[in-house]
């Protein structure tokens, strides 16, 4: 036996005083009788019914002598050793998607989720475990975490664990593995307990408590969509991991509640079966496929998908007195609202992705989307180019278009064929900002792009339209589909993603805050400084990107879905092993004897209370 606190013996000092009070206390008290004679027939009578009268003051002596014992002992806090008894534990727990899984832990057809049930399979070893006995535990999720490691408090070694949660990713052994490879390495003697799900063919000096149940799986991958003429077809595949099944598909649109289509799909087990769905719907925005039938595994049994062009926006205004060839140009390209006015009616409008100004100079330069300047004729602030002069020729004279190597030009010229763009007159302007050059002439730069002061994409072309025949080229059509795709950059070029890939957004100007929602409502900020930003969504369902442009807030949707990887029931592997030999053997567990030792205490006290009251009051 040892003690944690050993100066706490040096109360048994009060053994001695409380024996030579005991010697020198007055043994004699003073009462009062009505007749000595009446008193001396009834200590006649007592000494014969009660022999141990004369032991209740040394019983009394005996009990607080005792108490002061037991009160320095669990001042002293002993503790009693137990030789080779206690063990080091070593725990892996698998927090993968796939451990969400149900797990039928009874009989009677209980069920929690995998992760819950490995918890309480480790804290049952925890707790059944002898005092004394060390415990490690690494998870491994979207990362590889040591929660604690070589721990002797099982109540904060429970708590800790009973904190942990599955993610929806991936997880790989390697790092984990590596951990207890270096704890096995140090400790030959450790428990090593891998608690997953995975199958594992061989798992060499360590113990596999497996997780795995042959539980019902349905899943919807591979979803893709067409809308044409308002027909919604949508294409993936069904499969069933556990069981030939017939399984139904059922597709809801614009988040409505009733399916718009469905199917009915015989499904042969772990084959990913093609379905296709089709409905007729008047618009589109997004999709939801789902599987009706319950199975054990509900986060792989939908998928949305969420509309390109719904979540970028396209709106287009137009400023012109003669907008026929750009008007007609964009309603082709763009499948957008496009509103078109008059010079002397626009009076600031804002709320466009896209600003065309044709032959017209605005007071000031929208801030709020992408503008393009069409034969300007006025100087206008902020937009990165001076007014010089008007050159009008006799003749038409072509334009040269740019044989400049550079990265930035490759956008703009991509699949054009070089045809001769003639105009008979432009506008030659002064750049003092960094501008991309299309075509020139004569060295002035005739069809430019860049950014403008406000950090807007801005396109300019200095001539009229009516005095070129660039709207009757092919050249024509390819050079404008190419400045459009330039003009509105994607925020998002998808809306369907894995649990664990990352999610690039492009960052539009003049953004002010970029905000990100899971699904579980957490909200993240991302930073609105540099021109792409990415975040790893961690759960399934649907993700919220809002920005703030210029005061509008402007919300893009991506939907992340289970890994792949997670939605089978097992992975086989060949061996995940430790290398090295195991030693038999533990180390000392103890027996912390402080409880006893207060309920040694409290039995002593009640006894010496009784004794008290025994001689107090002669309950006799």
């Amino acid at each position: 036996m040892s003690f944690l606190y050993p100066l706490g013996l040096l109360g048994l000092i009060g053994i001695p005083v409380l024996i030579i009070i005991y010697i020198i206390k007055s043994k004699y008290t003073e009462q009062t009788v009505s007749s000595t004679y009446l008193w001396t027939l009834s200590e006649r009578f007592l000494k014969r019914r009660n022999p141990l009268n004369r032991l209740t003051g040394i019983i009394s002596l005996i009990l607080q002598i005792l108490a002061v014992t037991a009160i320095s002992l669990a001042i002293a806090h002993p503790i009693i050793t137990m030789p080779d008894s206690a063990n080091d534990y070593f725990f892996i727990l698998d927090g993968s998607g796939s451990m969400r899984m149900e797990y039928t832990v009874d009989e009677e057809g209980k069920s929690v989720d995998r992760f819950t049930a490995g918890k309480e399979q480790i804290a049952s070893t925890i707790e059944e475990a002898v005092d004394g006995s060390i415990f490690s535990l690494v998870y491994v999720g979207d990362h590889t975490e040591m929660i604690f490691k070589d721990l002797e408090d099982k109540e904060q070694a429970l708590f800790l664990l009973s904190e942990l949660e599955p993610v929806y990713c991936a997880a790989t052994m390697n790092d984990a593995v590596g951990e207890a490879q270096a704890h096995f390495n140090e400790k030959p003697s450790s428990l090593i307990y891998l608690v997953t799900d995975k199958y594992y063919e061989t798992t060499n000096n360590m113990t596999h408590v497996d997780m795995g149940s042959n539980v019902e799986n349905y899943a919807i991958s591979g979803v893709t969509y067409t809308y044409v003429d308002k027909l919604l077809t949508v294409n993936g595949f069904i499969t069933s991991y556990a069981s030939d099944e017939t399984l139904t598909a059922e597709l809801y649109v614009n988040g409505g509640t009733e399916p718009v289509a469905i199917g009915t799909f015989v499904v042969t087990m772990g084959t990913e079966t093609p379905f296709q769905l089709a409905a007729r719907v008047d618009h589109f925005t997004e999709l939801a496929v789902t599987i009706p039938e319950e199975d054990g595994f509900a986060l792989d049994n939908t998928l949305e998908i969420f509309d390109i062009e719904s979540e970028n926006t396209y709106n287009t205004l137009i400023v012109s007195e003669t907008p026929f060839f750009i008007e007609s140009m964009l309603d082709s390209l763009l499948n957008a609202k496009m509103d078109v006015i008059k010079p002397d009616e626009y009076t600031g409008q804002r709320g466009y992705g896209l600003y065309v100004f044709d032959g017209y100079t605005p007071e000031s330069m929208p801030a709020d989307g992408a503008v393009w300047l069409i034969n300007q004729k006025g100087s206008l602030a902020d937009a990165g180019f001076s007014v010089q002069s008007e050159l009008t020729f006799s003749k038409a004279e072509p334009l040269e278009l740019s044989k400049s190597t550079a990265t930035a030009l490759k956008p703009f010229i991509v699949d054009m064929t070089g045809d001769a763009v003639y105009v008979s007159a432009y506008v030659k302007y002064g750049l003092y900002r960094n501008f991309t050059t299309i075509m020139s002439h004569n060295g002035n730069p005739v069809i430019f792009a860049g950014t403008n002061a406000l950090g807007n994409r801005e396109v300019v072309f200095a001539f009229d339209f009516h005095n070129s025949n660039l709207p009757l080229l092919f050249d024509y059509t390819v050079l404008m589909r190419n400045l459009v795709i330039y003009s509105f950059p994607e925020i998002i070029e998808t809306t369907l993603f894995n649990c664990g890939d990352e999610v690039t957004v492009n960052v539009p100007a003049n953004c002010e805050s970029v905000r990100v929602d899971a699904p579980s409502g957490d909200s993240v900020y991302l930073s609105a400084d540099s021109a792409t930003v990415g975040f790893v969504p961690k759960e399934v369902g649907v993700y919220t990107v809002t920005m703030n442009v210029s005061n509008t807030q402007r919300q893009f949707k991506v939907y992340a879905s289970m890994t792949p990887e997670e939605r089978l029931p097992e992975v086989a592997e060949l061996e995940l092993s430790l290398q090295g030999e195991a030693t038999p053997g533990g180390h000392d567990g103890k027996y912390d004897a402080l409880m006893a030792v207060f309920l040694a205490l409290a039995v002593i006290f009640v006894a010496d209370w009784m004794v008290y009251c025994y001689e107090k009051y002669q309950l006799r």
